[in-house]
């Protein structure tokens, strides 16, 4: 029901996170500025709780949107990469970075991980359909598994490195 954006404007981690407040009564159904009024109206129905009104400190119901890397501005920082949840920028440092359109969920995380403010969100066209919930959980799981994955070789590395730094030297 949630359309899955992994934006944290709700204040949880994720959407999952966010789901499973609701489900254990400590969330309100309110608090997903992406699923707007109409999120708000199926979670309703769904959980038979009274419809209420956007929670203001979540955001604003807005249009669907896509981020745009402006290529004139992009330093190839690569800032914007770990932050979105979908993997839908492409790029690598010192090069120009690109936004995918048919992947992006519009959340805006990496507006504020940009340094040159190169990262504008457009409105998505009506012919340009938003990606589907389900391919956005499956992106962010992915990304999620990826993110865990590096962080775990960087600490195995780092630990290594102690080791070898620690034993006496074989001169």
């Amino acid at each position: 029901m949630l359309p899955q954006t992994q934006c944290t404007r709700c204040g949880y981690a994720a959407c999952k996170p966010y789901a499973q407040a609701i489900a254990q009564g400590q969330a309100g159904i309110n608090r997903c500025a992406p699923g707007g009024a109409a999120g708000i109206g199926l979670l309703s129905n769904l959980l038979g709780l009274p419809a209420v009104p956007l929670e203001p400190s979540c955001g604003t119901e807005g249009p669907v949107s896509v981020a745009w890397i402006d290529p004139q501005a992009c330093i190839g920082c690569a800032r914007c990469l770990p932050v979105c949840p979908v993997d839908a920028i492409l790029g690598a440092q010192h090069w120009l970075h690109t936004v995918l359109p048919d992947e992006c969920t519009g959340c805006e995380l990496c507006i504020a991980a940009c340094p040159v403010d190169c990262i504008h969100m457009h409105e998505r066209a009506t012919e340009e359909p938003a990606p589907l919930a389900a391919s956005n959980r499956e992106r962010f799981e992915r990304h999620r598994e990826r993110t865990e994955r590096a962080a775990l070789e960087r600490a195995r590395l780092l630990d290594e490195r102690k080791r070898i730094a620690r034993s006496p030297s074989s001169a």
